[in-house]
């Protein structure tokens, strides 16, 4: 049982910031701070543990090699400020699938010492469109509910990406949704009227909004206007090379509660070099991570630096914080994760003034940092 701990500081609490001492133990105990009005910027800053809800791999390793892999990137990214996420997979075989869900399982059952909290699973492939792979291996198939309900009991599946255009798809979505999976739409070839209808059967957000699908043209639009137009939760990947920021600035308008991941691969916290990326090879330079033929496949990132560069496009640290740790939860259905509020799980990062991660707290348990 982790034993009651107190920290000063200026304090993003659910309703806005306050300066004072946040008291938890496993959860936050209690909040006495007062109105951050005259703020003391020499103290520290704590904001909820970001939650990234797209992460294939880290330190040298991917999700789809199962075994321990998943415990290594939870440790990896825990260091950089994420306290819970989704082990997210890539196009394969079913039985490279099972591999990586059976790795995937013991981790989600049990957090170890130094691991953020892995909520689930985001399926990421197999059912998407074959013109639109972006960096996933053209080892697609069309869904049935059989396949999902057989890697479903296998480890829960939380969040799904899936093309709305393609065959029975569409039709599958109410079943997806009633077994609590939040159907993603992404690595499409549809058109805007696909995703209106996608999201009308119940589809829940975007999978890293316009990568990996069809745009935003005037005359034939595509899905990512269907969730300019009519989505409430989308994903973006914030790392400044996916997306250009004045696209950035067009989603935050049009999408109220649009959230950040980092779509981190095995290069992450690795120096340039040669990293696996499910049966393919990638490789990073300049904080990019590229296939071989030289399209972006996943990044580097991570949800420290991710709330770096939200900050520098203009966003105040309160919205930033939002996008990386409120809005995936409630994204989720958590009510006790993403919100530093008494009864929450004390999930947190304390920052400095340059928003460099000095501390990390996952359920109460202090972690080492980066």
């Amino acid at each position: 049982m982790t034993q009651p701990r107190t920290l000063h500081g200026r304090i993003l609490t659910a309703t806005g910031w306050m300066q004072g001492n946040i008291e938890f133990d496993q959860h936050v105990r209690s909040i006495s701070a007062v109105p951050d009005r005259n703020p003391d910027f020499d103290l520290p800053l704590i904001l909820p543990g970001f939650i990234d809800l797209h992460v294939h791999g880290a330190a040298g390793v991917d999700i789809m090699l199962g075994g321990d892999a998943a415990r290594t990137v939870a440790r990896t990214h825990a260091r950089h400020g994420t306290t819970a996420l989704l082990g997210t997979t890539m196009t394969a075989d079913e039985d490279d699938i099972v591999h990586a869900l059976q790795g995937l399982a013991g981790a989600i059952e049990t957090r170890e010492p130094g691991m953020a909290r892995v909520l689930g699973v985001h399926l990421e492939g197999p059912f998407i469109s074959i013109e639109r792979l972006g960096a996933q291996p053209p080892l697609v198939v069309e869904a049935t509910i059989e396949q999902v309900e057989r890697l479903h009991a296998l480890a829960p599946i939380r969040v799904l990406t899936l093309a709305p255009e393609i065959g029975n798809h569409r039709a599958l979505i109410p079943r997806l949704k009633a077994l609590g999976i939040r159907v993603q739409l992404g690595h499409s070839a549809g058109s805007y009227e696909d995703g209106v209808a996608a999201l009308e059967a119940g589809a829940a957000g975007f999978t890293h909004l316009f990568n990996g699908m069809t745009g935003v043209d005037h005359y034939h639009p595509g899905i990512a206007t269907a969730a300019l137009a009519h989505a409430q939760y989308a994903e973006l990947i914030p790392d400044l090379h996916h997306v250009h920021p004045g696209a950035i600035r067009t989603a935050l308008r049009a999408i109220p509660r649009l959230y950040c991941v980092t779509d981190a691969t095995a290069a992450t916290g690795m120096p340039d070099g040669e990293y696996p990326l499910g049966s393919q090879r990638v490789f990073k330079c300049l904080g990019c991570v590229r296939l071989a033929a030289g399209s972006l496949a996943g990044s580097a990132l991570t949800m420290d630096q991710a709330l770096r560069n939200l900050v520098s496009l203009g966003l105040d640290l309160n919205d930033a914080s939002n996008r990386l740790s409120l809005y995936p939860a409630d994204y989720l259905g958590l009510q006790d994760r993403g919100r530093l509020t008494p009864g929450a799980w004390a999930d947190m990062v304390v920052l400095d003034a340059q928003l460099r991660v000095r501390q990390v707290f996952v359920e109460g348990d202090a972690l080492e940092v980066a």
